[in-house]
């Protein structure tokens, strides 16, 4: 992450930026891919306001938290989510003013900025997106500052405050999208269920590790609550009841969502026991130091319960040794053994079909169903090779 003063004058930039559209060109995009690269603009514009909002309120507190917020925002991410919303909204006839869903990708995006920047204080990740994650970055001036007290406490502090920042502002900006449009309740209510389902899913995932639980419906319903539906399902319906989807089209929207959603959140699974950190920006082995329940870690103990492995099951099981460098290794190699890494792999194609033709269902024109399969396709990808899809 860059540090605040270098932030600052990144977050600023968007004030000039194209106000009509936001994709710098002075037109509205066209696609999937121009509306995750025009939402930076928004994005940009909104956050130069909260800046000056926070330099009103304390320059130290603008400085340290809100511009570190902000650059966190800006310098990175994939904006799927704001993709999804597009492809909501195009498939629900896309009328209307088309910075509007850009909007509700922009508050996304700030929602997404808290869940991670939480996460990685919750799993003591040091790293994201390639640079010192934000309570490392917290920690960082701790030291350099010499300030009193633990490094530790206040960085996670510091971080869980930032985290609620971002969250503030994406409620900010999403109610002030919802009150200026005429389906602002039904936008509300997908909103609010997707926040207390991201909360449900992350204390679900936090409680399993600490009872070594092992269950593979356990890690799917944790999965579906902490990443499918909201980086999937409801960012595809919140662009849908934008654009004043009926209730059937809504539904069908949701079912192929949640479908996308399950294989994102298998091939993040994958990546984050094989990937590459170069290309991810993230340590490849943490959820395996952490024991994570995945649904490939379930997946694997219970092929080798079935086959008798013992060795994979002492070295996958909650039972086992410390999760060394060594037993880390065993732990990949008890995964390929078992077949657990192909039988993901296999459901992720599996769950990628079963969400095009979800989506193909609700009527959507032969624009929308292409720029939906095109996203899918780079959101969880057909093989192990792709090592850079990640959250």
């Amino acid at each position: 992450m860059l540090g605040p003063r270098t932030t600052r004058s990144g977050a600023g930039g968007g004030a000039g930026s194209h106000p009509g559209t936001g994709t710098g060109t002075g037109r509205a995009p066209r696609t999937a891919g121009e509306a995750a690269a025009a939402v930076g603009t928004v994005l940009a514009e909104h956050l130069h306001t909260r800046l000056r909002d926070a330099r009103r309120v304390d320059a130290v507190f603008a400085e340290e938290v809100a511009t570190r917020v902000a650059g966190f925002v800006l310098n990175g991410g994939k904006r799927r989510r704001t993709a999804f919303v597009w492809c909501g909204w195009l498939a629900a006839g896309g009328t209307g003013d088309p910075r509007t869903p850009l909007r509700i990708g922009a508050a996304l995006e700030l929602l997404q900025a808290c869940a991670l920047v939480h996460d990685d204080v919750m799993d003591e990740s040091p790293v994201r997106r390639g640079a010192p994650a934000v309570h490392a970055d917290f920690a960082r001036t701790h030291r350099e500052a010499r300030m009193r007290g633990s490094a530790a406490s206040y960085s996670a502090t510091a971080a869980v405050l930032a985290g609620d920042l971002a969250l503030a502002w994406a409620d900010d900006l999403l109610t002030e999208t919802a009150v200026a449009s005429p389906y602002g309740l039904q936008l509300h209510q997908e909103w609010q269920a997707m926040r207390g389902e991201m909360v449900a899913g992350q204390y679900l995932d936090m409680r399993a590790q600490a009872t070594g639980a092992s269950d593979l419906a356990q890690a799917t319903k944790i999965a579906t609550l902490k990443s499918a539906l909201y980086t999937v399902e409801r960012p595809l319906a919140l662009g849908a009841v934008l654009a004043g989807a009926d209730a059937r089209t809504a539904d069908g929207l949701r079912t192929a969502g949640r479908c996308a959603g399950l294989a994102f959140q298998l091939r993040d699974d994958l990546l984050g026991a094989f990937g590459d950190p170069a290309v991810t920006g993230k340590p490849a082995d943490e959820d395996l130091r952490a024991r994570k329940l995945t649904s490939l870690l379930a997946v694997a103990l219970r092929l080798a319960a079935d086959a008798g492995d013992t060795e994979a099951l002492a070295v996958l099981g909650p039972e086992g040794a410390a999760p060394g460098g060594a037993t880390v290794d065993r732990m990949r190699e008890a995964l390929e053994r078992t077949g657990a890494r192909a039988v993901v792999e296999k459901e992720i194609a599996a769950l990628a079909e079963s969400s095009l033709r979800h989506f193909a269902a609700c009527g959507a024109d032969d624009s929308a169903r292409s720029e939906f399969a095109a996203l899918v396709d780079r959101t969880v990808g057909t093989g192990p090779a792709r090592n850079g899809e990640g959250a």
